[in-house]
Protein backbone atom coordinates (compact mmCIF):
# COMPACT_ATOMS: atom_id res chain seq x y z
CA UNK A 1 0.00 0.00 0.00
CA UNK A 2 2.97 2.56 1.17
CA UNK A 3 4.01 2.22 -2.77
CA UNK A 4 1.06 3.36 -3.78
CA UNK A 5 0.42 5.94 -1.86
CA UNK A 6 4.05 7.58 -2.73
CA UNK A 7 3.78 6.67 -6.59
CA UNK A 8 0.26 8.72 -6.03
CA UNK A 9 1.89 11.35 -3.99
CA UNK A 10 4.90 11.90 -6.84
CA UNK A 11 2.76 11.54 -9.90
CA UNK A 12 0.07 13.70 -8.73
CA UNK A 13 2.60 16.47 -8.30
CA UNK A 14 4.15 16.08 -11.12
CA UNK A 15 0.61 16.22 -13.12
CA UNK A 16 -0.41 19.79 -11.57
CA UNK A 17 2.58 21.41 -12.86
CA UNK A 18 0.37 24.16 -14.74
CA UNK A 19 2.19 24.74 -17.25
CA UNK A 20 0.19 26.86 -19.28
CA UNK A 21 -0.95 29.42 -16.38
CA UNK A 22 3.04 29.52 -15.93
CA UNK A 23 4.02 30.10 -19.32
CA UNK A 24 0.87 32.68 -19.98
CA UNK A 25 2.33 34.29 -16.51
CA UNK A 26 5.69 34.73 -18.32
CA UNK A 27 4.14 36.44 -20.47
CA UNK A 28 1.89 38.87 -17.91
CA UNK A 29 -0.84 36.75 -19.01
CA UNK A 30 -3.75 34.92 -16.75
CA UNK A 31 -4.32 32.80 -19.38
CA UNK A 32 -7.57 31.52 -17.16
CA UNK A 33 -9.06 34.79 -18.19
CA UNK A 34 -8.93 34.83 -21.84
CA UNK A 35 -10.00 32.23 -24.86
CA UNK A 36 -11.65 29.38 -23.51
CA UNK A 37 -10.19 30.26 -19.91
CA UNK A 38 -8.23 26.64 -20.12
CA UNK A 39 -5.02 26.33 -18.94
CA UNK A 40 -4.04 23.78 -21.58
CA UNK A 41 -1.95 23.49 -24.79
CA UNK A 42 -5.19 24.56 -26.97
CA UNK A 43 -6.00 27.69 -25.50
CA UNK A 44 -2.25 28.19 -25.64
CA UNK A 45 -1.56 27.95 -29.04
CA UNK A 46 -4.87 30.49 -29.59
CA UNK A 47 -3.55 33.24 -27.23
CA UNK A 48 0.26 32.75 -26.55
CA UNK A 49 1.03 31.58 -30.02
CA UNK A 50 2.82 28.72 -31.74
CA UNK A 51 6.07 28.40 -29.80
CA UNK A 52 4.68 28.85 -26.68
CA UNK A 53 1.80 26.60 -27.86
CA UNK A 54 4.31 23.78 -28.60
CA UNK A 55 6.17 24.35 -25.37
CA UNK A 56 3.01 23.61 -23.03
CA UNK A 57 2.06 20.44 -25.41
CA UNK A 58 5.31 19.07 -24.92
CA UNK A 59 5.65 19.59 -21.18
CA UNK A 60 2.07 18.55 -20.65
CA UNK A 61 3.21 15.02 -22.70
CA UNK A 62 6.37 15.03 -20.99
CA UNK A 63 4.43 14.85 -17.20
CA UNK A 64 2.42 12.03 -18.28
CA UNK A 65 4.94 10.14 -19.61
CA UNK A 66 7.75 11.01 -16.93
CA UNK A 67 5.34 10.27 -14.32
CA UNK A 68 5.05 6.66 -15.72
CA UNK A 69 8.52 6.10 -15.95
CA UNK A 70 9.17 6.90 -12.29
CA UNK A 71 7.10 4.83 -11.54
CA UNK A 72 7.75 1.91 -13.38
CA UNK A 73 11.39 2.24 -12.97
CA UNK A 74 12.23 4.14 -10.22
CA UNK A 75 9.78 3.73 -7.15
CA UNK A 76 9.40 -0.12 -8.50
CA UNK A 77 13.27 -0.59 -7.20
CA UNK A 78 11.95 0.38 -3.72
CA UNK A 79 8.99 -1.59 -3.78
CA UNK A 80 9.95 -5.10 -5.21
CA UNK A 81 6.88 -6.96 -3.79
CA UNK A 82 4.82 -4.65 -6.36
CA UNK A 83 4.72 -5.08 -10.07
CA UNK A 84 6.09 -2.38 -11.53
CA UNK A 85 3.88 -2.43 -14.21
CA UNK A 86 0.88 -1.54 -11.62
CA UNK A 87 2.62 1.03 -10.40
CA UNK A 88 3.41 2.71 -13.71
CA UNK A 89 0.15 2.77 -14.61
CA UNK A 90 -1.31 4.30 -10.88
CA UNK A 91 1.41 6.90 -11.69
CA UNK A 92 -0.21 7.78 -14.81
CA UNK A 93 -3.49 7.59 -14.17
CA UNK A 94 -2.71 9.97 -10.82
CA UNK A 95 -0.68 12.51 -13.15
CA UNK A 96 -3.63 12.90 -15.32
CA UNK A 97 -5.79 13.54 -12.39
CA UNK A 98 -2.84 15.89 -11.56
CA UNK A 99 -3.00 17.79 -14.42
CA UNK A 100 -6.93 17.93 -14.39
CA UNK A 101 -7.35 19.17 -10.88
CA UNK A 102 -4.43 20.54 -10.19
CA UNK A 103 -3.83 21.99 -6.10
CA UNK A 104 -1.90 25.04 -7.11
CA UNK A 105 -5.08 26.37 -8.85
CA UNK A 106 -7.90 25.91 -6.94
CA UNK A 107 -8.21 22.29 -8.44
CA UNK A 108 -9.83 23.28 -11.23
CA UNK A 109 -7.06 22.60 -14.60
CA UNK A 110 -7.06 21.51 -18.08
CA UNK A 111 -8.41 18.90 -19.91
CA UNK A 112 -5.71 16.04 -19.92
CA UNK A 113 -5.58 15.11 -23.42
CA UNK A 114 -1.69 15.74 -24.04
CA UNK A 115 -0.56 14.42 -20.36
CA UNK A 116 -2.84 11.34 -21.11
CA UNK A 117 -0.60 11.08 -24.59
CA UNK A 118 2.44 11.46 -22.22
CA UNK A 119 1.10 8.70 -20.30
CA UNK A 120 -0.14 6.15 -22.92
CA UNK A 121 3.44 6.76 -24.46
CA UNK A 122 5.03 5.18 -21.52
CA UNK A 123 1.94 2.50 -21.00
CA UNK A 124 0.81 1.36 -25.07
CA UNK A 125 2.65 3.48 -27.26
CA UNK A 126 0.61 1.43 -30.52
CA UNK A 127 -2.57 2.61 -28.68
CA UNK A 128 -1.28 6.35 -28.31
CA UNK A 129 -0.08 6.14 -32.52
CA UNK A 130 -3.94 4.70 -33.08
CA UNK A 131 -5.71 7.27 -31.33
CA UNK A 132 -3.12 9.91 -32.26
CA UNK A 133 -3.78 8.82 -36.37
CA UNK A 134 -7.41 9.24 -35.63
CA UNK A 135 -6.99 12.27 -33.74
CA UNK A 136 -5.52 14.46 -37.04
CA UNK A 137 -7.89 12.37 -39.33
CA UNK A 138 -11.31 14.14 -37.12
CA UNK A 139 -9.14 17.55 -36.39
CA UNK A 140 -7.57 17.73 -40.33
CA UNK A 141 -11.88 17.02 -41.20
CA UNK A 142 -13.58 18.98 -38.77
CA UNK A 143 -10.83 21.60 -37.95
CA UNK A 144 -12.34 21.29 -34.13
CA UNK A 145 -10.08 19.98 -31.18
CA UNK A 146 -12.83 19.32 -29.76
CA UNK A 147 -14.25 16.26 -32.26
CA UNK A 148 -10.90 15.01 -32.24
CA UNK A 149 -9.68 14.45 -28.34
CA UNK A 150 -13.39 13.48 -27.56
CA UNK A 151 -13.66 11.11 -30.59
CA UNK A 152 -9.99 10.00 -29.77
CA UNK A 153 -10.62 9.36 -26.23
CA UNK A 154 -13.85 7.25 -26.78
CA UNK A 155 -11.52 4.93 -29.48
CA UNK A 156 -8.95 4.38 -26.57
CA UNK A 157 -10.26 1.62 -24.59
CA UNK A 158 -10.49 0.02 -28.04
CA UNK A 159 -7.26 0.79 -29.49
CA UNK A 160 -5.65 -0.98 -26.10
CA UNK A 161 -7.53 -4.33 -26.50
CA UNK A 162 -6.18 -4.63 -30.03
CA UNK A 163 -2.83 -3.50 -29.06
CA UNK A 164 -2.25 -5.30 -26.02
CA UNK A 165 -5.50 -7.78 -25.64
CA UNK A 166 -4.88 -6.97 -21.50
CA UNK A 167 -8.11 -6.57 -19.84
CA UNK A 168 -6.53 -3.85 -17.00
CA UNK A 169 -4.94 -2.11 -19.26
CA UNK A 170 -8.66 -1.75 -21.72
CA UNK A 171 -9.98 -0.54 -18.43
CA UNK A 172 -7.63 1.99 -17.55
CA UNK A 173 -7.93 2.84 -21.27
CA UNK A 174 -11.42 3.08 -20.74
CA UNK A 175 -11.38 5.19 -17.54
CA UNK A 176 -9.02 8.07 -19.41
CA UNK A 177 -10.92 7.79 -22.17
CA UNK A 178 -14.02 8.85 -20.17
CA UNK A 179 -12.67 11.06 -17.80
CA UNK A 180 -11.39 13.14 -21.00
CA UNK A 181 -14.84 13.50 -22.75
CA UNK A 182 -16.70 14.49 -18.94
CA UNK A 183 -13.59 17.06 -19.02
CA UNK A 184 -14.95 18.12 -22.81
CA UNK A 185 -18.61 18.32 -21.68
CA UNK A 186 -18.65 22.38 -21.98
CA UNK A 187 -17.37 21.70 -25.85
CA UNK A 188 -19.68 19.16 -26.51
CA UNK A 189 -22.32 21.80 -25.25
CA UNK A 190 -20.78 24.14 -27.66
CA UNK A 191 -20.65 21.33 -30.67
CA UNK A 192 -24.47 21.12 -29.91
CA UNK A 193 -25.19 24.70 -29.77
CA UNK A 194 -23.12 25.91 -33.17
CA UNK A 195 -20.58 28.05 -31.16
CA UNK A 196 -17.69 25.75 -30.53
CA UNK A 197 -14.46 27.77 -31.90
CA UNK A 198 -13.21 26.33 -35.07
CA UNK A 199 -9.45 26.23 -36.06
CA UNK A 200 -8.60 28.15 -39.04
CA UNK A 201 -5.81 27.47 -41.19
CA UNK A 202 -5.01 30.83 -43.12
CA UNK A 203 -3.41 31.21 -45.90
CA UNK A 204 -0.64 33.40 -46.38
CA UNK A 205 -1.18 36.36 -48.95
CA UNK A 206 0.68 36.95 -51.40
CA UNK A 207 1.96 40.18 -53.25
CA UNK A 208 0.37 41.52 -56.15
Amino acid sequence: MLGYIVTAAVAYLLGSIPTGYLVARAKGIDIRTVGSGNIGATNAFRILGKGPGILVLLVDALKGWLAVWIGSHVIANYFSGIPPDHLGISAGVTAILGHNYTCWLHFKGGKGIATTAGVLLGLMPLALGIILGLWIILFLTTRYVSVGSILAAFALPFAAWFTRHDIGLTAVGGAMGALAIYKHRVNIKRLMNGTENRIEFKKKETAP
